[in-house]
């Protein structure tokens, strides 16, 4: 598989690709208004305290306050997904007496906390008291006292060799909290580990110094850029090159990777190109398709993605596939080729929460096994943390997956003012029987009034064109008629009266 990091930062806004064979992966975008804060360390003050929810609402000097749970101040870290290929902390041990929210917290006070998920226009930014500071090799724990490896390095030989520098490093430097070692340490040395570790811990010196100093709220550390961070958490020996346009983002590329690991610079090739980078490896393209709710499929199927308020439904469909066999083998197929691809746009749209997938029904239970390993194949190339359940009696698959940001869509795309955000407008007769119940509340009109509806252009063809009749009826307008007078300034559900007296 050929892998390639594109950077685009010709404008203002700062947009990093992750391709795969020359198909869009993931995409990360910056804009210098909309910059992301999870991974963000503030000294926040408790404002208020709702022992009916176990949870706390924090100012943290963003606008809106952040609401931390119980729970994300006993486990901190342990399964809030900062770290994406990280292993989770123990858990607190069974039996242990439940911590209440109002034993821990009390307004007004102070407390150091860390952003694990972007606010959303309905939500505050979610907050955890358990900090910790990804780098290249390493993630600190600062809070706590525990070594890990990432699940990804599955070698038990390598495991054990990397648990033990790590648990060296922090002896040697007299560290407190814990480690959890990333999977680009694999095959790493002593002197890389204790180098990236020297790093995180006076990034975490200068966090405190800081908390000590500066009035609440404030921010004590902010996570690195998108350039930086795909860089720190993608970048290794298998990407083929890092293609960036912009002089700028070139040279922070090329002094950061300088620094974690001068042996990947070759790597970083600055874009020449006279047309847009992105337009012209397609990328373009490939953004816009990730806006529309269906995706077709190369056999002909598609699938269908539609995210609601408490989750995300994706359709499979046979469409113009229909196979050349029989109904189970065109079945599996389509399932197969959908497996592969819903995968891409999860990651591609960056959904999370609870995902669930409509397959296409399946008779053998073999197709089911294949198609389930399929996703979880897929699922597996995925950094974000998730997990899927067995394939239903009704051929759904649930998947949760870790959230931290707003998605492609809420990132790039608002509410349509016309449908609220509905996606669905009424329909042309509905707004007509509409403004005759409304012009039958008006009763009588004086003689040779008229009564003048101005509605959306779209709505006044309509009317010329499938309701004729209706202009000029007299109807409950006595001796009166009715106007029609096309209104640009109108959504297509809008429409106004007025009453026209005669000359």
């Amino acid at each position: 598989m050929r892998r390639e990091i594109l950077i685009d930062s010709a404008t203002p806004e700062t947009r990093v690709a992750l391709l795969e064979d020359d198909v869009l992966t993931e995409v990360f975008i910056e804009r210098p208004s909309g910059r992301g804060i999870t991974g963000n360390i503030y000294k926040g003050r408790v404002s208020n305290v709702l022992p009916g929810m176990q949870a706390a609402f924090v100012d943290i000097g963003t606008g809106r306050d952040a609401f931390l749970y119980v729970q994300d101040i006993r486990r901190g870290v342990e399964d809030e997904g900062l770290l994406e290929d990280g292993e989770a902390v123990p858990p607190a041990a069974a039996g242990a007496p439940a911590m209440r929210i109002e034993d821990l917290l009390k307004e007004r006070q102070e407390i150091l906390v860390q952003v694990t998920k972007d606010p959303v226009p309905e939500k505050g930014a979610r907050l955890t008291s358990g900090v910790s500071l990804p780098g290249r090799l390493l993630v600190y724990l600062p809070g706590v006292s525990h070594i890990g490896v990432s699940r990804k390095i599955e070698d038990p030989a390598e495991r054990e060799r990397l648990l033990e520098l790590a648990r060296g490093v922090a002896r040697d430097l007299h560290l407190p909290g814990g480690f959890i070692v990333r999977t680009a340490c694999e095959g790493r040395g002593s002197g890389e580990l204790l180098a990236d570790a020297v790093d995180l811990a006076s990034t975490w010196d200068e966090v405190r110094r800081r908390a000590e100093v500066v009035p609440t709220p404030a921010l004590l550390h902010q996570e690195a850029g998108a350039v930086v961070k795909v860089l720190r958490d993608v970048l290794n020996h298998e990407v083929h090159q890092v293609l960036v346009d912009g002089e700028s983002a070139f040279k922070e590329a090329v002094e950061f990777v300088g620094r974690i690991d001068p042996t990947l610079v070759p790597k970083i090739r600055r874009y020449e190109g006279r047309e847009a980078l992105f337009g012209e490896r397609g990328v373009e393209q490939q953004l816009e398709r990730a806006l529309r709710p269906r995706v077709w499929l190369k056999s002909g199927g598609s699938i269908v993605i539609q995210s609601t308020e408490a989750l995300v439904a994706v359709d499979v469909n046979t469409g113009k596939y229909v196979g050349s066999r029989r109904l189970e083998e065109t079945v599996l197929r389509t399932n197969l080729e959908a497996a592969v691809e819903i995968v891409r746009q999860i990651r591609l749209r960056d959904l999370g929460g609870i995902i669930v997938v409509d397959f296409i029904d399946m008779e053998e239970q073999s197709s089911k096994d294949e198609v389930l390993r399929a996703l979880n194949t897929e699922l597996c190339k995925d950094r974000s943390r998730s997990r899927t359940l067995q394939l239903s009696e009704f051929g759904l698959v649930e998947i949760t997956r870790q959230r931290t940001k707003r998605s492609l869509e809420r990132l790039l795309c608002r509410p349509c003012p016309a449908c609220s955000g509905s996606g669905r407008l009424k329909a042309a007769d509905t707004v007509v029987f509409e403004i005759l119940r409304e012009i039958r509340r008006l009763g009588p009109i004086g003689e040779g009034a008229r009564v003048v509806a101005r509605v959306h252009p779209e709505l006044a063809s309509f009317l010329a064109q499938e309701r004729p009749e209706l202009p000029g009826r007299p109807g409950r307008l006595a001796a009166g008629g009715l106007e029609i007078a096309a209104d640009p300034l109108l959504r297509p559900e809008q429409f106004s009266l007025t009453i026209k007296e005669p000359d």
